[in-house]
């Protein structure tokens, strides 16, 4: 099982619309990434700096290169692409994180 971290940014003024959205995620949506492997998903939020923090399991990390090429992840970037930042394509501007630390 490997976990993989990532900050993405938030829109100023959004922190409500985006914890509104994630807390009816699609069913559909959530189906899509349990079946890659994802487990233990969280998104962090830094209220200060509307930064986000998130960290996933997955069995496989390679699995995540296929979610882009998902419909179901495409209408989700669109549906996200208004309360934070994004590439042209939509999908969220990310920056993977390095772990430095990890008592497990």
């Amino acid at each position: 099982m490997q976990r993989i971290a990532f900050k993405m940014k938030l829109l100023p003024g959004f922190q409500e619309e985006y914890r509104k959205r994630h807390d009816a995620l699609w069913p559909a949506l959530e189906q899509l990434l349990k079946g890659t492997g994802i487990s233990e998903y969280s998104i962090f939020l830094d209220p200060a700096t509307d930064d986000l923090f998130g960290v996933l399991k997955i069995d496989d990390a390679t699995k995540l290169d296929e979610l882009p090429k998902q419909a179901m992840m495409q209408e989700w970037w669109t549906y996200m692409k208004d309360i934070m930042e994004t590439h042209p394509d939509h999908s969220p501007v990310s920056m993977a994180l390095k772990e430095v630390f990890y008592l497990p």
